[in-house]
């Protein structure tokens, strides 16, 4: 798997002639490129988070500037009100699955997806150099953190686990306030930066622990976004069978469904809005998929045209 370098801010995005290239391009035509500007990514956490190394690993050829945000609502206003170039939202992960609130933001937001990027999640406790295990009386990190680990706080039942905005702030706390008996559940990234000790290395419940973030752009329009891989949202009518008759016209096209996901609709007692990934695969094209779907769903919208990610 590609390594991703510890670096406090960097990485680069590149102008032409004044025209944005595709950022979903990673960068790869920088022998081109005549000037250089940062790329500016928003990220849910702070520096030594998951979303920094995810950002890092898809712009691997760019200079990246991570402008941090407290919540993903947060990152979604910053990217639509030209505060950052790019967003990355967490969306799933192996262990504590969908992150459901999020795709309420996806579906409100004047953004679209215009690429996906997985990531091994290695989950360390820390705390400060020196610190005996035993010493511990409270550990901080983000809750789907905290889920990936509880097996290993069974063993550990004088240690309170406490929910926190972010991991990698959860780190920098421990580091600030020097409390021996605190510690953090973070990246390693995060305790090199912040001069912890790993006192247990890789402490999540299953080892096959893997996130899909999302890159996020400003604007609804994806005309010229191209890609194999398609995410829908659409709601059915409240009726027995309506999404069975969505999902065999799918397969009838021999569309290779990646994902679905439910969400109620706010407002509408037991009627929902699935979310739907699929790859096109060369047997029809989108625009014969949704003609297909489009009578027998309304609120048809497409989030995003991507590349499928490589996955680790």
């Amino acid at each position: 798997m590609q390594k991703v370098a510890l670096i406090d801010i960097g990485a680069t995005f590149c102008f032409k002639e004044k025209e944005r290239l595709s950022y979903k391009n990673t960068c790869k035509m920088t022998k081109s490129i005549t000037a250089i500007e940062q790329l500016r990514v928003s990220i849910q956490g702070y520096a030594g988070a998951f979303h920094e190394a995810a950002a890092r690993l898809h712009f691997a050829d760019c200079e990246v500037v991570t402008v941090p945000a407290h919540t993903f609502a947060d990152v979604v206003a910053q990217v639509e009100s030209d505060r950052s170039d790019v967003g990355l939202m967490a969306i799933e992960n192996t262990l504590a699955g969908s992150l459901i609130a999020n795709y309420d933001l996806l579906q409100t937001a004047n953004l679209r997806i215009t690429a996906e990027v997985y990531l091994r999640i290695r989950l360390n406790l820390m705390a400060m150099p020196g610190t005996d295990l035993s010493e511990l009386r409270e550990v901080h990190s983000h809750p789907v953190a905290l889920m990936q680990c509880r097996e290993f706080f069974n063993a550990w039942p004088r240690i309170e686990v406490i929910e926190a905005v972010d991991t990698a702030l959860s780190a920098r706390e421990v580091m600030e306030k020097g409390d021996r008996t605190r510690g953090a559940i973070a990246s390693t990234a995060a305790a090199e930066l912040y001069g912890l000790e790993i006192l247990a290395p890789g402490i999540e419940t299953n080892k096959l622990n893997h996130t899909r973030f999302l890159v996020l752009e400003k604007g609804r329009d994806h005309a010229k976004d191209n890609g194999n891989k398609v995410s829908l949202s659409f709601s059915t009518s409240h009726k027995s069978g309506s999404l069975h008759m969505v999902l065999n016209v799918l397969a009838a096209y021999e569309i290779n469904l990646t994902k679905i996901q439910s969400k109620p609709i706010v407002g509408r007692p037991w009627q929902y809005r699935f979310h739907v990934d699929f790859l096109l695969e060369g047997h029809v094209t989108l625009e014969q998929a949704l003609d297909a779907i489009r009578p027998i769903t309304s609120e048809l919208r497409v989030l995003g045209i991507y590349n499928e990610g490589l996955k680790p």
